[in-house]
C-alpha cells in the first residue's frame, strides 16, 4: 500500500521537527526550537497552519508532548501491552485531517510509568528491521526510556531521570562549577560507570566535592566522571549479567550509553531515532487511514 504525502511532527516539550513524507520517505525538514513549553495554547492552528505553508497542505500526524497536559490536546494513554496497531486506533482528531499520537502507560501495583513520542521510534525501529521483534531497547535523553519488546509489541517499560539529574547537578548546587567541562567517553566516563555501577549514587556524588577539596581529581574530568556515574547506574539497573541493548539514539548520547553498556559487561547495537520515527509515523498512517 503506497502512503500518500502526510506531515510527520515530533512536538517536544522543547523543540519541534516536522517531515514532509512521501511514500515513507523523508522529501524536506523543518526544526524549530518551539516546543510546547514555549507555545501558547492558542496559538497551534497559527504554527501548524505555517508548517503546511512550508510543507504543503497535507495530513498532519503528531507525536509528543503536544498531546500532554501542557500541549495542544490531550490525547489519552494507551496502557501497554501495545503495538503500532493500538497507537493507530486511538489517535486523537483535531479536524479530519489533523490527529494526535497518543502516548502509553504502563503499571505495575503502585508504579507506574507513561512515555509520549518514544513509542513511534521504539515500534518504528523493529517495523524498519533495526531492532528483533523480541529485544531490550534503550532510548537515552533527558528521561531514558528502557523497553521490553516482545514480538514487535512494548510489553513493560522504565524511565530514568538520568539526563535531567545531570542537568539539574550541573546548573545548581555544589558540584556545578566542576561541571562545566564537556563531557566526554573517555577513562573518566568509564571509571564513573564503574563506580556508579554501585549504585550508592548520593555517596558517589559527593566524593567529587570531596576530591576536589583535597586535590585528587582532575576538575577537567570531572563532568564525563559524573555523567559517567549517573548513566552506569541506570545501565547497571537493566543489564546484570550482561545483556543485548538496542539504542535508540544518535550523536553522542549513542557514544556515552554505548560505552556504558560495553564497559558494564553488554553490547551494544545503535540504530537511528529519525529513520525509526518515520517507519513508525508511516505504518500509522496506514492503519488510520
Amino acid at each position: 500500500m503506497v502512503v500518500s504525502p502526510l506531515i510527520a511532527l515530533d512536538w517536544g516539550t522543547t523543540n519541534r521537527r516536522a517531515y514532509r513524507v512521501e511514500d515513507g520517505r523523508i522529501a524536506a525538514t523543518l526544526r524549530s526550537a518551539q516546543g510546547v513549553s514555549t507555545t501558547p495554547a492558542d496559538a497551534y492552528p497559527g504554527e501548524l497552519a505555517a508548517i503546511r505553508s512550508e510543507l504543503g497542505d497535507l495530513p498532519v500526524l503528531m507525536a509528543g508532548m503536544v498531546g500532554s497536559t501542557i500541549g495542544w490536546r490531550v490525547a489519552p494513554y494507551v496502557a501497554v501491552p501495545a503495538g503500532i496497531d493500538d497507537i493507530a486506533a486511538a489517535l486523537t482528531r483535531i479536524d479530519d485531517r489533523t490527529a494526535i499520537v497518543p502516548g502509553l502507560s504502563f503499571t505495575q501495583g503502585t508504579r507506574g510509568d507513561v512515555m509520549r513520542g518514544e513509542e513511534v521510534q521504539l515500534l518504528g525501529a523493529a517495523l524498519a528491521g533495526q531492532v528483533p521483534a523480541d529485544a531490550l531497547l534503550c532510548q537515552p535523553g533527558t528521561h531514558c526510556k528502557w523497553v521490553e519488546l516482545r514480538d514487535n509489541r512494548i510489553a513493560a517499560f522504565t524511565t530514568a531521570m538520568t539526563g535531567e539529574l545531570f542537568a539539574l547537578l550541573r546548573a545548581n548546587g555544589v558540584l556545578a562549577p566542576q561541571l562545566a567541562a564537556p563531557v566526554q567517553a573517555d577513562d573518566a566516563f568509564r571509571e564513573g560507570v564503574r563506580e556508579g555501577a554501585k549504585r550508592d549514587l548520593a555517596t558517589s556524588l559527593f566524593g567529587i566535592r570531596a576530591s576536589h577539596v583535597l586535590g585528587l581529581r582532575d576538575d577537567t574530568h570531572a563532568a564525563s566522571y559524573a555523567s559517567g556515574l549517573l548513566i552506569g547506574g541506570d545501565v547497571a539497573a537493566r543489564i546484570d549479567g550482561g545483556r543485548d541493548v538496542h539504542l535508540v539514539a544518535d550523536g553522542d548520547l549513542a557514544t556515552l550509553y554505548a560505552t556504558a553498556i560495553e564497559t558494564l559487561g553488554g553490547r551494544a547495537l545503535v540504530s537511528g531515532c529519525e529513520a525509526a520515527f518515520i517507519a513508525g509515523i508511516t505504518q500509522i498512517r496506514k492503519l488510520s487511514a
